[in-house]
Formats: C-alpha cells, structure tokens, sequence
C-alpha cells in the first residue's frame, strides 16, 4: 500500500522560506514520478512541481519557478519541495503524490494516483 506523508508546512513571513517534506512508503521512488500540488478554499488544486525518475528532470509553476526547488532522496525515500521567497498567494494546503512513471504523461492532478494528506503553508505578515 503506498502511502505518503507530508509535513514541514507552518506560518511563515513574505520572503521567508520553508522546506516541506515527503516521506513515501510502499513503493520505491525510482519507479515514480514525483509532485508537488497545493490547493487553496474554493481553488482548484494545481501543480507546482514535478520531477522524473531516471534524469530527475524537473518543471515548476510559472508562478513559483526561481524560488522552489523539488528533489528527492531515493535512500530515504523522500522528495522535497524547497520554497525561497514566499510570498501571501503561496498560501495553501501541499500535497505530495506519486504517480508511475511509466504512465506519468504531465504535471497535473489527474496523472497522479497516490497522495498524501497535505501540509498547510500559510504566507502572512
């Protein structure tokens, strides 16, 4: 059973940073592709990070692209999402989720089958 867990969210300042973190069980992060979504109250849920296996390629959000930075850890078997100059519309609950990657086809909600429960960042003055 794969299971993921997220955790590393907090409150945190315009311009601070936050590192989340996600501890994957149950399958081996070699054979996965891995993303980062987030969601906020009333939005729709969207991607903002995803990388590859084998060359760990790796795309971001126009909106966050330059300040997070996803990678991963295949001994620990855990993915990162590093968030550098946080900004208010940061805000929102992030889900980790893991998709195969042989059937992983783009960084969108609908190609990911496996996620976690969710860490909420809030970015407030």
């Amino acid at each position: 059973q794969v299971q993921l867990v997220e955790s590393g969210g907090n409150l945190v300042q315009p311009g601070g940073s936050l590192r989340l973190s996600c501890v994957a069980s149950g399958l081996t992060l070699e054979y996965y592709a891995i993303g980062w979504f987030r969601q906020a109250p009333g939005k729709e849920r969207e991607g903002v990070s995803c990388i590859s296996r084998g060359d760990s390629s790796t795309s971001y959000a126009d909106a966050v692209k330059g300040r997070f930075t996803i990678s991963k850890d295949n001994v620990k078997n855990t993915v990162y999402l590093q968030m550098n100059s946080l900004k208010p519309e940061d805000t929102g609950v992030y889900y980790c989720a893991a998709a195969d990657w042989l059937l992983f086809r783009q960084c969108v909600a609908s190609d990911f089958a496996s996620w976690g429960q969710g860490t909420q960042v809030t970015v407030s003055s």
